[in-house]
């Protein structure tokens, strides 16, 4: 899959939409500087941004196309194909499968390792959609907690794992 060269970084394209100044972007800067972690999710626990808006910006940034995932119906047999522990480390869910081709909504379209390992492990070609973080966590909750994706077996006496 063709991937777009990106040549602005996160804070520059959401300056350039006017959806954060440059206080703002300077005041995020300097969290991550000292805390680390994403610039997304710095702007959104500091309530410059909502999780929308990154997720909108990323689409215009990286060119991949917005799905919210609310209304959307994932079939199980594709959930089957990656483990609800790689789709929470990665924070992504396989939503349709069409022969080779697997497509993926996820939160950071930036995440190049995540594809790489999900191509690998499929041995499918990933479209990859944005959605927002707590989209894509509500997605595996509802979906993996289903209990038709046991991708692999629990050991005795172990019990089953919450949503966190």
């Amino acid at each position: 899959m063709a991937r777009r060269i990106i040549t602005k970084r996160l804070g520059e394209v959401l300056l350039d939409r006017s959806v954060i100044n440059r206080k703002e972007l300077e005041q995020a800067l300097a969290h991550q500087k000292s805390h680390g972690g994403l610039l997304g999710g710095i702007l959104i626990q500091l309530g410059f941004v909502t999780e929308e808006e990154i997720a909108l910006t990323l689409t215009a940034q990286y060119g991949f196309p917005y799905l919210p995932l609310d209304n959307y119906e994932i079939d199980n047999k594709v959930t089957e194909l990656i483990p609800e522990d790689l789709a929470r480390q990665y924070c992504l869910i396989p939503i349709d499968r069409i022969g080779n081709a697997l497509t993926l909504a996820m939160a950071d379209p930036s995440n190049v390792q995540a594809i790489e390992d999900i191509e690998l492990m499929t041995k499918c070609v990933v479209q990859t959609f944005v959605s927002t973080p707590s989209a894509v966590t509500k997605a595996i909750d509802r979906y993996y907690k289903k209990g038709t994706n046991n991708n692999q077996p629990k050991a005795d006496g172990e019990s089953e794992r919450t949503a966190h």
